[in-house]
């Protein structure tokens, strides 16, 4: 009988599970969600199973998150160097016999069809935390370099497919972990200024670029004709041009409460291409207008400095990397994903964190955030060993 009463009950065995983790990410990730679920739901009803499936993701994703969030970050960084090889090795293999679609040779086939570049938006990030923690108390300028040819290779590998939207969610990744490891501010400087001299040149003579018959070395055609629809959406209104038209009209008919749930003209009678995977903001815009943007906006910069939060107090250089990289990551996605539908952007095919469908990158996002809460769960750990017992 004793041993019957003493044993364990469920809730006993998962409390030491669950002891750790960060409630106000959990919250934050909790709304960004429930969002997600809202706008799916609207633009996409009609598309067959695309609400349960996006449900789906969401559970798949949690399930990553909570298996994730138990390896410590020093497990963690065993698998950077691993997990890098890896996903160099299979952007080599997509250059050399991957598979091509729509004009972009970006998966392979291993008995079931994968696309590499997106297990670099981890990797990438993992491998230059590696890197930086086995250099720490000996960083040198040389060790950037290093780090920046660790970045350059499978960006360079993804842009060659070409795919233009990956390579700068894997460069965003990259680059925050190189500042986030010191880079000093006289060499991010030059860079920043040749970047903005560029933009201003180009919104002066756009035109020019836009000429028929101009061919930039620097850009595929395709990247130039997005650069093109960018400056100018009407010189192309059925073609090119159409994605970027319809999602402004689409955000500017919400005004500032929107039509209402699952009253979007624009989004209902199909006028929004894509728009329960890249143009789900215009369809959410549509319907919830400017107050459900600044929701929107509101959680993804508190999921942003939440990360932020859990970068400072974590008690490992690779944990501080790691945390400060997704945090920026979800800031990239969000920012480049809000800013191509509203017309500041070129369409690169980014999805909205949450929102938009997507398995893969729903996968992708649940490892990012397993990886943030393994981060915080460790700095709680450290905290309660170094607490004075009583």
């Amino acid at each position: 009988m004793s041993e019957v009463l003493d044993k364990p009950n469920l809730f006993q065995r998962l409390m030491p599970m669950l002891r750790g983790y960060d409630w106000p990410l959990i919250f934050i990730i909790g709304m960004l969600a429930a969002i997600g679920l809202t706008a799916m739901y609207s633009a996409g009803f009609d598309h067959g199973t695309r609400f349960s499936d996006h449900g789906r993701n969401m559970l798949l994703a949690l399930g990553i998150l909570l298996v994730v969030s138990q390896i410590p970050p020093h497990r963690l960084a065993s698998f950077a160097l691993p997990l890098y090889g890896l996903g160099v090795a299979l952007l080599i293999a997509v250059a050399l016999f991957g598979i091509t679609k729509k004009g972009a040779q970006r998966w392979v086939n291993l008995g079931i069809v994968i696309q590499p570049s997106e297990l670099l938006k981890i990797a990438m990030p993992l491998m230059l935390a590696w890197w930086f923690q086995r250099r720490e108390g000996a960083l040198r300028s040389a060790d950037f370099v290093v780090a920046f040819a660790i970045l350059i290779i499978p960006v360079g590998l993804i842009m060659k497919q070409p795919d233009l939207g990956t390579s700068l969610l894997v460069m965003a990744a990259g680059l925050a972990v190189i500042y986030f490891a010191g880079l000093s501010w006289k060499l991010i400087i030059p860079p920043v200024l040749i970047g903005a001299i560029g933009l201003l040149l180009i919104a002066i003579y756009g035109h020019h670029l836009c000429e028929d018959g101009m061919d930039l070395v620097v850009l595929h055609e395709y990247q130039r004709q997005r650069v093109c629809t960018l400056l100018d959406p009407t010189r192309d209104p059925l073609g090119k041009g159409f994605h970027i038209i319809q999602g402004m009209i689409a955000i500017g008919s919400g005004g500032l409460m929107g039509k209402g749930f699952m009253a979007g003209t624009q989004t209902h009678l199909e006028f929004i291409p894509e728009r329960t995977t890249d143009f789900i903001f215009a369809a959410f815009s549509e319907e919830f207008g400017l107050a459900g943007n600044l929701l929107l906006i509101f959680f993804f910069l508190l999921l942003v400095w939440r990360g932020l939060a859990i970068a400072m107090r974590a008690p490992t250089l690779f944990g501080r990397l790691m945390a400060g990289a997704v945090a920026m990551i979800f800031f990239t996605y969000a920012f480049v994903n809000m800013g191509m539908v509203s017309g500041i952007l070129p369409v690169v095919g980014v999805p909205l964190p949450f929102v938009s469908y997507g398995g893969t990158a729903m996968v992708t996002l649940g490892l990012a955030l397993g990886i943030l809460m393994s981060v915080a769960r460790s700095q709680r750990q450290l905290a309660r060993e170094q607490a004075p017992r009583l």
